[in-house]
């Protein structure tokens, strides 16, 4: 029986994502392949989607609306901040990322405007609101080892590293 990508194998892929207007966002190309554990969210939930029953070999195309990607923006997301929140001596420049410190860990932001007396911060991740297109290749398909089950993640090449 052929092996295809479902729910808690671990699919390597190559893959190039790039806008409909054009232009490529991520690739794998010239890289190693992905390699990720399916259904752990890991990868966007469409990209998965997309990719169930594919067998080593195949190719599949698709395009992922926002609500099937990073979601759309968020204008709660969008914040004006005290510029004293920051230390003085920080150059601040729009399109910075930055991390704030919060009880669920670091949340990146990026700096979307600067003035004298505020910042403007917008924790919206920098492919919300966009449409996506896949171009993937499946290289690999294997099960996941009962440690990489309950850790949630590939372990070994390409996967994560303790």
């Amino acid at each position: 029986m052929t092996m295809v990508i479902e729910a808690d194998k671990i699919a390597t892929v190559h893959y190039t994502g790039t806008f409909p207007e054009g232009g490529v966002f991520d690739s794998s190309e010239g890289r190693d392949p992905l390699t990720f554990l399916v259904g752990h969210q890991q990868m966007v939930a469409g990209f998965e989607d997309e990719m169930l029953g594919a067998a080593v070999g195949e190719k599949r195309e698709f395009t992922l609306t926002p609500e099937r990607a990073y979601g759309e923006r968020d204008d709660g997301a969008v914040q004006v901040v005290p510029r004293e929140q920051f230390p003085e001596d920080m150059e601040l420049e729009v399109g910075m990322v930055m991390a704030a410190e919060t009880e669920q860990g670091p949340l990146k932001f990026n700096v979307a405007a600067v003035t004298e007396e505020s910042v403007t911060v917008d924790f919206n991740h920098e492919m919300a609101g966009k449409t996506l297109r896949f171009a993937v290749e499946v290289v690999d398909i294997r099960d996941a080892a009962p440690e990489e089950l309950s850790h949630g993640h590939v372990h070994g090449p390409g996967g994560h590293h303790h």
